[in-house]
């Protein structure tokens, strides 16, 4: 626990004070009992319930004054919270070295099974986008709460050559943000397909005005976050570099996953055999960019982790969090008990 006004907690040294005044306030009290001749039968008449209704609503009192006191410094503790991120965008890679077989069946099919379990899997009042990318990248499915439109985007993938990873990057932000229409052409090139067939060019500046983007601190927005799956390393499009730091801009978290064994794996590409290794190191800079963080599966088992750890992020976070609110509803409450037990049991507020 830390405090955003640490210097209030001087404030504290009252409640000591406060217990030594109820101290000396009931030896004031005592010495006039000692006017009655039978002490015991002064004892007797108090009893324990007696004593407990004497004490207890000062002692609420005390309490209730200790943590409004407490509270004065604003203390800040990290608390599970339900997400904010309520959107989210799979850029998957849909090169053709997704077809290498090192994970079985197949690259392309462990991915795809592991997505959708993922999709199925979320909250339904998150929105989930699908982004596809090999040489160019498309909106495959626009962000929606159709588990079935996500789950049958997922499916009609289909493989292409070249990895244009900063294509994927770029066309998944701009579907975060659709009113700054970002373009592939701001970093390099590609092109933008809608989940329905139409499709836009991002190699053409658009003659509508660009609302113009606000740089804000990377890792920031909370209502959404990129998830990006490769098995390859950029062979053609925009750094995938920059394109992580205009998403940085943005606030915006990638999360990379670095797909396929270790060592890499031959693919068979028009009938060559050809050897495909993704770009770890490209990954974790992405990821480090962005504030996300990389993860690396080496089999359809150690995705499906991936991708239930992400799941499990997603859902509830880890956030420090100002409890003064806190703090000021439960001193009200012990008010409010020291009160009512006073006036039940003595007909006063003292």
């Amino acid at each position: 626990m830390t405090f955003l006004w640490p210097q209030m907690l001087w404030l504290l040294a009252a409640v000591p004070i406060l217990a030594g005044g109820y101290v000396l306030l009931l030896r004031r009290r005592k010495k006039f009992a000692v006017r009655y001749s039978d002490l015991a039968m002064v004892r007797t008449a108090l009893g324990t319930g007696q004593r407990l209704r004497r004490h207890l609503p000062p002692l609420l009192f005390l309490m209730a004054i200790a943590i409004a006191l407490f509270g004065i410094a604003r203390p800040t503790a990290v608390v599970t919270l339900p997400s904010e991120q309520r959107q989210i965008i799979l850029a998957i890679d849909v090169s053709l070295s997704m077809r290498a077989a090192d994970v079985q069946p197949t690259r392309i099919a462990a991915a795809q099974a592991a997505a959708k379990a993922f999709v199925q899997e979320q909250p339904a009042d998150v929105r989930i986008g699908v982004v596809s990318f090999a040489g160019t990248a498309a909106l495959v499915q626009s962000p929606t709460r159709d588990r079935e439109d996500l789950i049958a985007a997922i499916d009609r993938f289909e493989l292409q050559r070249h990895t244009a990873i900063g294509s994927g990057i770029i066309v998944a932000l701009a579907t975060l943000f659709p009113d700054e229409q970002i373009e592939v052409e701001s970093v390099g090139f590609g092109a933008f397909s809608s989940d329905r067939g139409r499709s836009k060019s991002l190699d053409q500046p658009s003659k509508e005005p660009k609302k113009p983007a606000k740089v804000v601190p990377p890792g920031s927005y909370q209502n959404g976050a990129i998830i990006l799956l490769t098995d390859g390393r950029r062979t053609m499009g925009p750094d995938p570099i920059k394109a992580a730091r205009m998403a940085a801009d943005h606030g915006v978290r990638i999360y990379t996953v670095g797909f396929g064994t270790a060592g890499g794996a031959h693919a068979d590409v028009d009938g060559m055999s050809i050897f495909m290794r993704f770009d770890e190191e490209a990954l974790k800079a992405i990821a480090d960019v962005t504030q996300g963080q990389y993860f690396h599966a080496g089999s359809a088992d150690d995705l499906r982790k991936v991708y239930e750890m992400l799941n499990a992020r997603f859902v509830l976070e880890k956030k420090e969090t100002e409890i003064t609110a806190l703090l000021t509803a439960l001193a009200s409450v012990l008010l409010i008990g020291a009160a009512t037990l006073s006036l039940l049991w003595t007909s006063r507020l003292a």
